[in-house]
C-alpha cells in the first residue's frame, strides 16, 4: 500500500507533471529512510504502523521543499520521533 504519485502531488499541492520523476524518487527515498528508522525491510510493516504513511509523506514534503538546503539529520530525528513506537528492537 505505497503512496501514489497522485496522492503525493495532492499533498504537496503540485499541479504540473514536470516534477513527477522527482516526486517518485523522493517517495522511494522517504520509504527507505522510514524503513531504516523502524528497522525493517518490509514496506508492509512501514505502512502497517500507525504513523508510517504520515512519516513518509512528511519526509517527501521536507525533501521536496528543502531540495537545496535540507538538514537530513534533523529530518531523521523528526522521523525517529514520529515512528518511535513502531521501531523494531533489531533488524
Amino acid at each position: 500500500m505505497s503512496i501514489t504519485l497522485k496522492e503525493m502531488k495532492n499533498y504537496l499541492r503540485v499541479d504540473g507533471t514536470e516534477d513527477d520523476t522527482l516526486i517518485r524518487s523522493l517517495i522511494g527515498s522517504a520509504e527507505r529512510l522510514c524503513m531504516d528508522v523502524i528497522r525493517t525491510d518490509d514496506t508492509r510493516v512501514l505502512y502497517g504502523s500507525k504513523y508510517g504513511k504520515a512519516a513518509v509523506m512528511y519526509a517527501v514534503n521536507y525533501m521536496f521543499e528543502h531540495r537545496t538546503e535540507a538538514d537530513y539529520r534533523a529530518l531523521t530525528l523528526s522521523l525517529r520521533s514520529m515512528l518511535f513506537g513502531s521501531r523494531q528492537e533489531a533488524f
